[in-house]
């Protein structure tokens, strides 16, 4: 009897740990910033800066806690660029590559939706962005304010929509 019991009760404790990891496995899957985003310039408003002709980005996970991304734009002169870089959230700097106005990032996620980003520039910060999903994963705001290459500064909102 001893042995059943005994036997019931660490099935019961395996199957407790595989359903744990199952979900933490889940919710790493789930992360509404990974996935491919087109820039919506109907809903974007950029305020001191003039906007994008269009950018597409997309957050690839990288690691524990990490992201690899890569955003293609063509800026307001028709010049194309890619930025990439891969960081985890852990607001420590990591290389932020292809852009003129920063050299690091550094991301700390706030909550599941929500993304805090500092932009760096030779050490300085240029720029402060909270991006956030929305609850259904469609769309996704950012809201930047900062300096950017030129020394002008700027606040920016930039709506992205999933694709």
């Amino acid at each position: 009897m001893k042995v059943a019991i005994r036997s019931v009760w660490c099935l019961a404790l395996l199957i407790g740990f595989l359903s744990l990891s199952a979900v933490r496995g889940v919710n790493a899957q789930a992360d509404p910033a990974l996935g491919t985003w087109k820039l919506n310039l109907t809903k974007s408003k950029y305020e001191s800066s003039p906007p994008p002709k269009s950018e597409t980005r997309t957050y690839e996970p990288s690691g524990p806690d990490g992201v690899k991304a890569t955003f293609n734009r063509i800026d307001a002169a028709g010049k194309s660029m890619t930025i990439t870089y891969v960081a985890r959230y852990d607001g420590r700097d990591y290389a932020y590559s292809g852009s003129p106005d920063a050299d690091t990032i550094a991301l700390t996620r706030i909550d599941v939706r929500t993304i805090g980003t500092i932009l760096k520039k030779n050490g300085r910060i240029v720029q402060d962005t909270k991006v956030i999903t929305s609850p259904d994963g469609a769309m996704r705001t950012q809201t930047s304010t900062g300096i950017d290459a030129e020394g002008r500064n700027f606040t920016n909102v930039m709506v992205f929509d999933r694709q």
